[in-house]
């Protein structure tokens, strides 16, 4: 059943309403063959980008569509209900973008962004490592300096579209400094010495690719540094609250579709002579299950809002993040339930649902890591609110 939403503008009715027909008439035909067969939807990107719906947040003169995050996370929920790695590549696609976009110079800008936001390139963001995934600051990929350029080696862990992106936005060690010795480089994915690693076998979002990425001595150029020497992890990490957005509208448009057929199911099956949503044990459950994701929704368009105004959002990025990750794994969990026996057979879609909805909680960093950074930015506001 269609969200009721609260949107800025008639525009971005319209916007939403193209990308829910987009979702139930593209995406959901596909979805089970592909995520069954683990087939990489390279096409789909394809037509998507050709849509404009790569490059949603970024200015029109560069070939985005300069939409408010407000809009664009409603976009990107309703495509995630009906497949999700698509969505959530979406999202990596718009992260790898950001640093270029919000760090790069006017004429780097000028010379890659038109290619990224515009949908002919995909994008994959290289941060993690297999010893350094919440904690970036300690990655031991390394960067060093040759002639005019740089020469990067290591390995980065968990790419998504790792094998498959058209370009990787990597951070590597330039100095021995934990937290300002990070530097940021767009590589192309053609380079010499750059490779992928066989793709992860994972227990959902089988349709994304999942790999290592391996730099053996890859040159680039000095011009493809993102930022001052030394700025990566500032970078990485302002990269990341913007996408945690994207990851938690993701986890809202898995949520609600859990909902949706989980109430869809109740309306039709009896039992005792009555359809199962009259009995207060499922229509209690339902209830909770459609709140959580009202709940989550809620905490995303507000940390949305905030972005949207230049205000800080980092603190309402962590929470929406975790908020909406939790609510989406228990309301895939609980349709499963609904459903009962059938709910765990494949001829329903909420038991991938429910494999989907496990990593969303674990991504853009953990939930527990999600905890950490709210309780830092409580101590930090406590701290000043104290100052005379």
């Amino acid at each position: 059943m269609p969200v009721d939403r609260l949107l800025p503008s008639a525009e971005a009715e319209e916007l939403v309403e193209v990308a829910r027909g987009l979702a139930r008439d593209m995406l959901a035909p596909r979805v089970a063959r592909a995520e069954a067969e683990h087939a990489f939807p390279r096409g789909t990107f394809a037509e998507l980008g050709a849509l404009g719906l790569l490059g949603m947040p970024y200015a029109e003169s560069y070939g985005g569509a300069e939409l408010p995050y407000e809009v664009y996370l409603q976009v990107l929920e309703e495509l995630a209900g009906a497949w999700a790695s698509v969505a959530v590549g979406i999202s990596v696609h718009v992260m790898s973008c950001y640093p270029l976009a919000t760090f790069g110079t006017d004429a780097q800008r000028e010379r890659w962004l038109p290619a990224m936001v515009g949908g002919d390139l995909l994008g994959a963001y290289c941060l993690s490592e297999a010893d350094a995934g919440s904690d970036p600051a300690a990655m031991r990929c390394r960067a060093a300096r040759s002639g005019d350029g740089y020469r990067l080696t290591g390995s980065k862990a968990w790419v998504t579209h790792g094998g498959e992106a058209d370009f990787y936005t990597v951070f590597a060690r330039t100095a021995e400094d934990r937290t300002r010795g990070i530097s940021c480089f767009l590589v192309p994915a053609d380079a010499p010495g750059l490779s992928a690693g066989k793709p992860e076998s994972k227990m959902g979002l089988t349709g994304s690719a999942t790999a290592t990425i391996e730099l053996d001595d890859v040159l680039v150029t000095a011009d493809r540094r993102i930022g001052d020497e030394g700025q990566g992890l500032p970078i990485a990490l302002s990269a990341l609250d913007s996408g945690r957005l994207g990851i938690a509208a993701v986890a809202i448009g898995l949520g609600q579709a859990a909902v949706d057929h989980a109430v869809r199911y109740a309306l039709e099956r009896e039992t005792f002579g009555q359809p199962i949503i009259e009995h207060q044990g499922l229509g209690f459950l339902l209830a909770e299950m459609a709140s959580a994701v009202d709940a989550g929704r809620a905490t995303v368009l507000d940390a949305a809002r905030r972005r949207d105004r230049d205000r800080p959002f980092g603190r309402q990025a962590s929470v929406a993040k975790l908020v909406a990750t939790d609510a989406a794994m228990r309301a895939t969990t609980d349709a499963v339930q609904v459903l009962g026996g059938a709910g765990y057979t494949t001829e329903f879609p909420v038991e991938r649902f429910m494999r989907e909805a496990k990593v969303m909680q674990i991504f853009e960093g953990t939930n527990q890591i999600q905890r950490i950074v709210i309780s830092r930015h409580l101590q930090r506001d406590a701290a000043t609110a104290a100052r005379p």
